[in-house]
């Protein structure tokens, strides 16, 4: 990891520190936070901490989209998933038997837990309690927990006790228990469950099946956390135990579905504080940049892998699973935790911003499957094999999807808590911008409160009051987002000197007192995004938004209840257009146009508190293909002889229907633009009926991957036995 310094500042009690993450510890880093458990030797110092499960409490638009979540169909999914039914549920017997066994339970559990623990919700609280008692009192005399014989899933052929993977996530949904809760129950059910993973299974025979052997980092987290509790050396054993028999994270992408990848691509690093190999830190990075380079050449910090990524399947029309984009969010903000470095806070947010939102209603009371960075139309019909999965995955639909029906919870709650981190020096760090306020141990163990008042990211002035019993010293470390260059910082209306460098953090270590204020200010400058290597395209970001051209959307039922309908987005405007761009100065002719930020849901066509109006071209041969899918381009720039028009551009979180990686237009007397490799048909919104087979020339656009990423096939394709009806049973993760 490249080291990144931070200013000095020449007000009195204000020092200048060097925060590396773990690379380049200080003295007072390699001591370790005082007040929360950060890691035990012989693991490498922890540079930030995980707060309590309650130290923060969410305020502004994150608590909107947490109310939003537990009025929607998440919290609500018990009168609606039948894998959550309690008669028979095997996640409720005391010997592990029943039904539904399988992960959908902890997937669900996950997030509805730790959204209730947010929000402060008693009744939240008291549903989960039942779930939480019943994994706590499902332990058996030799360790195991939870669902026993007969367990299994749709998309797995292992059975009972050989599938770890669903008790690898009721783990972090016991750990968060804790957190909240401080029962020792936890602890002593996590022991005696890892002693018999330690001594009763083979080594060799440690992790079986597919999923479990992708997702073994999962495990490993929880392995860390508990010895991190108890201290018990015998976990370290185990903990190379469970690295030595997950897939090979560290050499390279050992497979290529969605979800895998964001959630197991930093295992290497999670790793590394207990090997402290290099070679362990770097890999999560490569792993990152990889799947980018290949597949991610487009906006919203995801790439395109709709269920899997495909050779010349790489353009902004590919899509990613909802679970995806949650579990990118926490991988970064886990891997910001260990490592210390902020570029993790930039890659959380350009996902949760830019993707998220945008992959469910604005009510949150439905949700897609799939979400591509050009999409404009959402409706039931099947769009494979223009994107891998079969069967209506752009649907807005909260009764199906499965697996992201139930896991895509975690999202919004695991976010919040992340807001602000400890220090390795006893100090807090602001990682996350976000309105909301934070109750913290610093310095001597003084509680502080900071308040935290803001638009971000939608404006760009951030204000902190602190608030204190008595007067004390402590640093707090404020990040640098990489796409701010000059950040000014007031402490009590006393400008700090000094050039702050982009993608590090500020640190104001002083003696704080009541009433102090820090008023900190990260200036948004417009940017263009040129996609040199995804067909030229372009996008436009102001801070840290990406912007959507923005399209009249028409919601048309489609199923449902009345409570919970499924939902058709169709567009009412033409989406077809490309930005005209100056060569010397793409901004400019661009204007920002700001308004009040919404009481409600900011992530909507209407209520966005920022947009932007553009100059653009219609592209009249750039239509939709024959199975609904936005027509691929050529490389630009794109020749139009229509005339340049005025266009708006939303957030792109905002935008249900989006084309946010656009053509570039130039003006030329005829038009012209190449469709997709599937076939060209009119700019309507009905898709013909689909083709059975993938085209046989299906051109790629870079150099093909490596033999080595061409060798890597995905298990075989067979008929889903979940309600998603999908062709493929990887649909089902």
């Amino acid at each position: 990891m490249s080291r990144f310094y931070l200013p000095r500042f020449h007000l009195p009690l204000m020092t200048a520190l060097l925060l590396a993450g773990i690379v380049a510890l200080t003295a007072a880093d390699a001591a370790g936070n005082d007040h929360y458990v950060d890691n035990r030797a012989p693991l490498l110092p922890s540079p930030l901490v995980k707060l309590p499960i309650g130290a923060i409490e969410p305020r502004g638009w994150v608590r909107t989209q947490l109310e939003l979540q537990a009025e929607g169909f998440h919290g609500q999914l018990l009168q609606l998933s039948r894998f959550l039914k309690k008669e028979d549920n095997a996640w409720l017997s005391e010997t592990g038997e029943g039904h539904h066994g399988w992960e959908e339970v902890p997937y669900w559990l996950k997030g509805y837990v730790n959204c209730g623990y947010v929000l402060r919700d008693e009744a939240m609280i008291a549903e989960a309690r039942t779930w939480i008692e019943a994994a706590l009192n499902s332990q058996q005399d030799d360790g195991w927990f939870g669902p026993d014989k007969g367990r299994g899933g749709a998309a797995t052929r292992l059975q009972g006790r050989d599938d770890l993977w669903p008790n690898m996530i009721m783990c972090f949904c016991l750990q968060d228990y804790y957190s909240y809760s401080g029962d020792r129950r936890v602890i002593e059910l996590m022991t005696r469950y890892f002693k018999y993973l330690n001594s009763e299974v083979p080594a060799d025979k440690l992790l079986n099946g597919y999923w479990p052997v992708m997702r073994g980092g999962d495990l490993l987290h929880s392995v860390l956390w508990l010895y991190n509790e108890t201290g018990e050396s015998w976990l370290l054993e185990l903990a190379h135990k469970v690295h030595a028999d997950t897939a090979n994270w560290t050499d390279d992408l050992p497979n290529w579905h969605n979800v895998n990848i964001a959630q197991a691509f930093g295992q290497p690093t999670t790793y590394y504080q207990l090997s402290k190999d290099r070679k362990h830190l770097h890999a999560s990075e490569r792993n990152w940049r990889r799947i980018r380079e290949l597949y991610g050449q487009v906006p919203g910090g995801m790439f395109g892998s709709d269920e899997n990524c495909r050779e010349g399947f790489d353009g902004p029309r590919q899509a990613i699973e909802t679970c995806g984009i949650v579990e990118e969010m926490l991988s970064d903000e886990t891997l910001l935790a260990i490592t210390g470095n902020p570029v993790w806070a930039d890659r959380c947010e350009n996902a949760a911003f830019n993707s998220l939102p945008a992959a469910f209603t604005a009510d949150l009371k439905a949700l897609r499957y799939l979400t591509s960075p050009n999409q404009v139309l959402s409706d039931r019909h099947n769009k494979s094999p223009g994107v891998q999965n079969g069967g209506p995955m752009f649907l807005m639909n909260p009764h199906g999807h499965r697996c992201c029906q139930h896991n895509t919870g975690h999202g919004w709650p695991y976010y919040a808590q992340h807001l602000w981190l400890a220090t390795a020096d006893n100090g807090l760090a602001a990682v996350l911008y976000a309105p909301c306020r934070v109750t913290a141990k610093v310095g001597d163990g003084t509680e502080v409160i900071v308040t935290e008042k803001t638009d971000y990211p939608f404006g760009e002035a951030i204000e902190l009051l602190v608030g204190v019993p008595r007067p004390v010293q402590f640093p707090l470390k404020l990040r640098v987002p990489n796409w701010c260059d000059r950040p000014q910082v007031t402490v009590n209306g006393k400008s700090l000197s000094g050039d702050a460098t982009a993608g590090s953090f500020i640190v104001v270590d002083r003696q704080w007192n009541d009433g102090d204020t820090v008023s900190l200010t990260l200036p948004m400058k417009l940017r263009v995004t040129r996609w040199k290597e995804n067909r030229n395209t372009a996008s436009v970001h102001l801070g840290p938004l990406t912007f959507s051209l923005a399209i009249g959307e028409k919601y048309v039922r489609a199923g449902g209840t009345d409570e919970f309908p499924a939902w058709e987005i169709y567009p009412e405007t033409a989406w077809n257009y490309g930005l005209v761009l100056d060569a010397n100065d793409p901004t400019a002719g661009m204007q920002v146009v700001r308004r009040p930020m919404p009481d409600g849901q900011p992530f909507t066509p209407d209520a966005a508190p920022v947009t932007i109006t553009a100059r653009g071209k219609k592209i009249p041969h750039w239509k939709l293909d024959d199975l609904g899918l936005v027509g691929a381009m050529q490389p630009g720039p794109i020749r139009s002889a229509e005339p340049t028009e005025t266009i708006t551009l939303i957030p792109m979180g905002a935008a249900r229907l989006r084309i946010s990686a656009f053509p570039v237009a130039r003006r030329v007397t005829v038009a012209t633009a190449r469709s997709s490799p599937e076939s060209t048909r009119p700019n309507s919104t009905r898709p013909r009926r689909r083709r059975t087979t993938a085209p046989a020339d299906h051109p790629p656009t870079r150099p093909l991957p490596s033999a080595q990423h061409r060798r890597r096939r995905p298990p075989p394709a067979r008929r889903c036995r979940a309600s998603c009806r999908s062709a493929f049973a990887l649909s089902c993760i």
